[in-house]
């Protein structure tokens, strides 16, 4: 059972992932997550339970296909999604909710909660406190502490549980909750049980390992959104154990403490990284990440192109070790959108003063471009732009379409931001069908708000979902050397390939300055030999891993061998680590 704590997550990014995983994984998942606040309305609610306009208290409402009717989630909850494989036939549906509310039961009494206080109430589903209670002598009676509510199709399940820990429950009166009226919902802050919530995430995580009788592969993101608002404190940390791969330490248990630094460092220290561990920055590379400079005719003649038609490549503004190989090859990566980030990720030198207004010709120049330079594979990625409305995806449909118009035998993949999770937004770059839709999620769930703090894990993704659904080749890539495990590494890529992605990349980071994160070590040839292999063995369709890899580094070559729906072209998987 794969294990995931992704921290506070969009509802419909959640959702998004759960249909994927559950549609192109068969290994085992539990999700566990906070949603901001919203409603959602299972197949059987009434609307007229729900009681007042959502929007107008800043909450969410979205019509889903589990089983139920209205229900609150928000911030102080604890969502568990089991994604599992539960065989056919009609008992099973009712089987595994039994089971989901057995695993709920069992971490509450845990957690210290009565058992003869916490269970079932006949008629009623979800789990219940006040069954103890004499209603005759004063007791309140019988007053719900989670909800459930599943979905089972062809034999998988998805949905799943809620346990409030520190929600505030006056939003439940703006719906008849679950929808049943005259029965309360309470709270384990409620009840007078103070626990943190990853002490209810431990017990949940306990519980669904006996019920279901399968280790847990764990994984956590940690300082996340939830940190922030203070339900999920920091991490203390202890050395990494014998024989695990990279120095860093390793979050094993949470708690508080002082972490002092830069907020790069405090984020490192967070994700159990010690900062001043790292490799010094001028210290020397190993011979494998040495790249001789060539700038051949080939190289001039593209660099005068690219400046002829004033045009951007990640190539320079990432400092990428491959240019001198990719240009002489005529390849380059067009970045468009401008060349000043919105995001400050801990790892990248891209421009992040304040953006300029987008060029309305910059996508023709583009296709001018690649027209001139005969491209059968032409390669488009952006800086992100959080100043504008679509998150830059207009940007992007508008450069397919001139690319296509100019050139209409040319493969286009697009490496993507994540739009900020907007649908509207993602649909847009979906709906123009680029050949190839990359998005890279970068590095490990633990490391991920140290390394980009205004991206997410979970919503990384959900971009690929939602690519995936949409039926488009997917792409994603991984940096490495930033204090990551190989395990974590490993356990990523089972995520990306969960979710559908038929492509991965994989390199070294090499750190651009001195304001940047850390290398933490340098990965070896055979050690990305090994996470090659790990990747083949999951069912990537291509697989690019070497300490020079990176995200457009033989990306046609990649996607030829990546037919339609994430298969090879001659139904094979293929490797490369060059």
């Amino acid at each position: 059972m794969r294990i995931r704590w992704l921290g506070r997550v969009p509802y419909r990014e959640a959702w998004a992932l759960q249909r994927s995983l559950s549609r192109c994984s068969t290994d085992d998942y539990l999700l566990l997550l906070e949603h901001p606040s919203v409603y959602t309305l299972g197949t059987n609610a009434d609307p007229a339970n729900v009681l007042d306009d959502p929007a107008s208290f800043g909450a969410d409402l979205v019509r889903v296909d589990r089983g139920g009717d209205v229900t609150f989630h928000g911030p102080g909850q604890l969502i568990g999604y089991p994604l599992l494989t539960l065989g056919s036939g009609p008992h099973r549906g009712p089987e595994h909710v039994h089971r989901v509310e057995q695993v709920v039961i069992d971490a509450l009494v845990a957690l210290g909660v009565d058992p003869s206080d916490v269970g079932r109430l006949d008629g009623y589903p979800g789990v219940w406190m006040g069954l103890g209670d004499d209603v005759a002598a004063g007791g309140l009676g019988p007053r719900k502490i989670a909800a459930i509510g599943v979905r089972t199709s062809r034999g998988r399940s998805t949905h799943g549980f809620a346990i409030n820990v520190r929600t505030d429950l006056s939003m439940f009166d703006h719906i008849v909750p679950c929808g049943i009226a005259d029965r309360p919902v309470t709270s384990l802050l409620a009840e007078g049980v103070e626990v943190s919530m990853d002490a209810v995430i431990d017990a949940v995580i306990d519980a669904a390992q006996a019920a279901w009788g399968r280790a847990g592969e764990i994984q956590r993101v940690t300082d996340g959104a939830s940190a922030a608002a203070g339900s999920a404190p920091e991490p203390t940390v202890e050395p990494a154990p014998p024989g695990a791969i990279g120095p860093s330490p390793v979050p094993v248990a949470l708690g508080s403490r002082a972490v002092t630094g830069s907020s790069l460092e405090r984020r490192l220290r967070r994700a159990g990284v010690d900062p001043a561990a790292g490799l010094r920055l001028a210290e020397r590379k190993p011979e494998w990440l040495r790249v001789k400079t060539s700038m051949g005719n080939d190289y001039l003649g593209l660099k005068h192109d690219l400046r002829d038609l004033d045009l951007i490549t990640v190539c320079e503004e990432a400092g990428c070790p491959n240019i001198y190989e990719c240009w002489s090859d005529g390849t380059a990566t067009f970045m468009i959108n401008g060349s000043r980030c919105t995001r400050a990720c801990g790892f990248c030198q891209v421009d992040t003063r304040h953006p300029l207004p987008l060029d309305p010709d910059e996508p023709l120049r583009v296709a001018e471009a690649v027209e001139r330079m005969g491209l059968a594979h032409a390669v488009i990625t952006c800086v992100a732009r959080d100043d504008l409305p679509d998150g830059g995806a207009g940007g992007f449909a508008d450069t397919i379409a001139a690319v296509r118009a100019r050139s209409p035998h040319a493969n286009v993949e697009v490496l993507i931001s994540d739009c900020k999770g907007d649908s509207a937004s993602l649909d847009l770059i979906f709906d123009a069908r680029p050949d190839v839709l990359n998005h890279n999620i970068e590095t490990v769930a633990r490391l991920q708000r140290a390394v980009r703090p205004s991206a997410g894990y979970a919503r990384s993704l959900g971009v690929l979902a939602r690519a995936n659904e949409a039926g488009l080749t997917t792409k994603s890539g991984l940096i490495l050397g930033m204090g990551e495990r190989e395990d974590e590494v490993v356990a990523t890529l089972a995520d990306l390939r969960g979710v559908g992605v038929d492509i991965v990349t994989i390199g070294q980071y090499l750190r651009p300055s001195s304001h940047h994160l850390p290398v933490a070590r340098w990965w070896t040839p055979d050690e990305f030999e090994s996470v090659r292999r790990a990747g083949v063995a999951l069912g990537f369709s291509h697989v690019q891993a070497s300490p020079l890899t990176r995200s457009s580094y033989h990306a046609r070559e990649a996607a030829e061998v990546s037919g339609p729906a994430g298969t090879a072209s001659d139904g094979t998987a293929s490797a490369a680590a060059s």
